[in-house]
């Protein structure tokens, strides 16, 4: 019996070879092209409905001075998302694509226009104690489930993002845990450190990594540790959209911290995902070489927001309505391939 997903790519494939172009001349876009519609299982999949989760809780560790920013502008970026005034809204105002903010554990009341999955009023200071509990850990891996399961109803792909002042400090424990390299290998400057800065922070998650021992077969116990109501959100939601064929598009440092969680917990968890780009922070290269990722492209970008994100999902639409809406030889009356004219 044929498998049908080799049947969908060949057909995918030799449209692909019958548009008005070289075959091949359109280089990786073919490839999203490909990907993209076996993900949807769809000849002729549309990426029209483009939504934006920006997952976005605080961390108690910023008592211990490992960012630039004080814990408040993490409330006040989720106003400024709602007001329409950060990077990440002019990307989507431009690229149509729908944000939606996530509160999954900002310190204060909720937000009127926020999407309320509030676990907590930040993590705690895992530098003293763990991050929060397992139910905490648990419950946010539910809310992403349950947001994967609504986003899959409105939208044909999804892109992730996030905001919370300290979340590279805790992507860096998440890293160590995994990797097993040194914090010192693993943390980078986040919202911009000096180098003592950036030492004193990998001082902070070394003694915090002996003070809780997390085990990389645990990867709830790592979250309860060490993480974020973010990454637990990003990683719930990345394994839910695996199972409903729901393209994702991950951003950068903290994003994956979220997709290695959602990959030890379910190892075909990324299957549906695309990973947009690398980021200058130091550790996002070692991170993805861990999830076997091939970013998209290297700008050098270090904001977060889902900002990368956006811009992949701008390449990911540009390819998909090449393939839908190129003429083909036959229809636009061009002689094919074999004759050369087209180089």
């Amino acid at each position: 019996m044929l498998d049908p997903a080799h049947n969908l790519e060949e057909r995918v494939r030799e449209r692909l070879n019958s548009l008005t172009k070289p075959p091949g001349s359109l280089g990786q876009l073919e490839d999203i092209a490909v990907r993209f519609a076996l993900i949807r299982e769809e000849e002729m999949p549309s990426p029209a409905r483009k939504g934006l989760y920006i997952f976005c809780g605080d961390h108690g560790v910023t008592e211990e001075g490992v960012s630039r920013y004080p814990q408040s502008v993490t409330r006040q970026m989720v106003r400024n998302f709602l007001d329409g005034g950060a990077a990440i809204n002019v990307l989507c105002r431009r690229l149509q694509i729908r944000p939606v903010v996530v509160d999954m554990g900002v310190c204060g009341a909720s937000i009127p226009g926020v999407v309320d999955r509030k676990i907590a009023d930040g993590t705690s200071n895992f530098a003293r104690v763990p991050a929060m509990t397992r139910d905490q850990a648990e419950r946010a891996l539910q809310h992403g489930s349950a947001l994967a399961e609504e986003a899959a109803t409105q939208y044909d792909v999804v892109g992730l993002g996030e905001m919370g002042i300290g979340n590279t400090t805790a992507a860096s424990a998440i890293l160590s845990v995994y990797s097993s390299a040194s914090p010192y290998e693993t943390v980078g400057p986040g919202s911009g450190l000096d180098s003592q800065g950036v030492r004193r922070k990998a001082e902070l998650i070394e003694k915090a990594l002996a003070l809780h021992k997390p085990s990389p077969g645990d990867p709830l116990g790592v979250l309860a540790a060490v993480g974020g109501f973010e990454f637990a959100g990003i990683a719930g939601f990345l394994i839910r959209a695996c199972r409903l064929k729901l393209p994702v598009v991950l951003d950068g440092f903290p994003c994956c911290a979220g997709a290695l969680i959602a990959k030890v917990i379910e190892p075909l968890a990324l299957q549906t995902a695309f990973f947009s780009h690398e980021s200058r922070e130091p550790g996002h290269r070692r991170m993805l070489v861990l999830l076997e990722a091939k970013p998209y492209f290297n700008l050098g970008l270090r904001l977060g927001e889902g900002t990368g994100a956006a811009l992949c999902m701008g390449i990911i639409d540009s390819a998909v309505r090449l393939y839908r809406e190129m003429a083909t030889f036959n229809e636009a009356g061009i002689s094919g391939p074999s004759s050369g004219e087209l180089g």
